[in-house]
């Protein structure tokens, strides 16, 4: 059945596979008058995107209309930090957009050329750091958080899992939950960007570190934002010491010394999982690692031996 953003949007989407989101390419391109021949797909995850071969621009494919609101809140944060001046990926502007295509919110980015080298963990603290001391105005009308985000959605929505993983996921989000309601914070409510990894951020040719993948903005904690580098490197070692310490010593704390970061650390590992999880039917090495993943989160103490994807 059609759910009910579909059906306001008067679509049923096309299947979110790569087969699936090039479909969509094709149509969005359309009717932008930009040429999809030749486009690369870069990444499948929460959303497809595309490098058109023909233009410098990215497309952004959402899985669902049900992202059709965080589609519309990414072009407005984005001209937003573009008049800023803030360092962050910039919307194609003499486009109306988000546009909606056999059921998927469809963006349009000015592509970022990629420099020699790739960004570091202490710029990542730093891009933080500036972000967080922004002043948002109030008609971003920017969220709160959403600290479970689309995690219920994955797991009633995924393909290929036993049934025994849905209830178990289910049952711990029903647990991160009230864990999530009880922490209290005491730092001030700023911009963030709710997805804060290294691997969103891009340095171009002339050595500038670009912010990208805006669709998760918020009005809420910093917190939220610090947990992600806390937690890959606490909970799976996938930075040095040399690299964390240059993190926290370019944003000037360590979240890891706060009481809630068990909790955040929890919720962390739980949606990283729940993330993954929705793309195991693509590949072998992408079920493998969901595997790997839901196996340690049964386990409390098994290593987290797990991979970047």
């Amino acid at each position: 059945m059609p759910s009910d953003a579909e059906r306001n949007t008067g679509h049923v989407c096309t299947p979110f596979t790569s087969g699936g989101a090039a479909q969509v390419l094709t149509g969005a391109c359309r009717r932008a008058g930009l040429d999809s021949a030749g486009a690369r797909l870069l990444r499948l995850g929460e959303n497809a995107l595309f490098r058109l071969a023909a233009h410098p621009v990215v497309v952004r494919i959402a899985r669902s209309a049900e992202y059709l609101g965080s589609a519309r809140g990414e072009v407005r944060v984005s001209r937003w930090l573009s008049r800023t001046g803030f360092p962050a990926a910039r919307v194609v502007d003499d486009l109306e957009q988000p546009m909606v295509v056999d059921g998927h919110p469809v963006t349009f980015w000015h592509l970022i050329e990629e420099g020699a080298r790739k960004p570091t963990y202490g710029e990542l603290g730093g891009v933080l750091r500036d972000l967080h001391a922004l002043s948002p105005p109030d008609a971003l009308a920017l969220p709160p958080y959403p600290a479970l985000g689309r995690t219920d959605r994955r797991i009633a929505a995924a393909v290929g899992i036993p049934e025994a993983d849905r209830a178990f996921l289910h049952k711990r989000a029903r647990e991160l939950r009230e864990r999530v309601a009880s922490l209290r914070f005491t730092s001030r409510k700023c911009a963030v960007h709710g997805d804060a990894h290294v691997q969103n951020l891009m340095v171009d040719r002339a050595g500038q570190v670009i912010l990208i993948d805006l669709e998760r903005f918020s009005l809420d904690h910093p917190e939220w934002d610090l947990m992600v580098t806390a937690t890959e490197h606490h909970s799976l070692g996938w930075q040095t010491e040399e690299q964390y310490g240059a993190f926290v010593g370019a944003y000037g704390r360590d979240l890891r010394g706060w009481p809630g970061f068990p909790t955040l650390r929890a919720l962390q590992e739980f949606k990283m999982t729940t993330w993954l999880m929705q793309n195991v039917a693509e590949n072998a090495e992408t079920a493998a690692e969901y595997a790997r993943r839901i196996f340690s989160l049964r386990n409390e103490d098994a290593p987290r031996d797990w991979k970047p994807r």
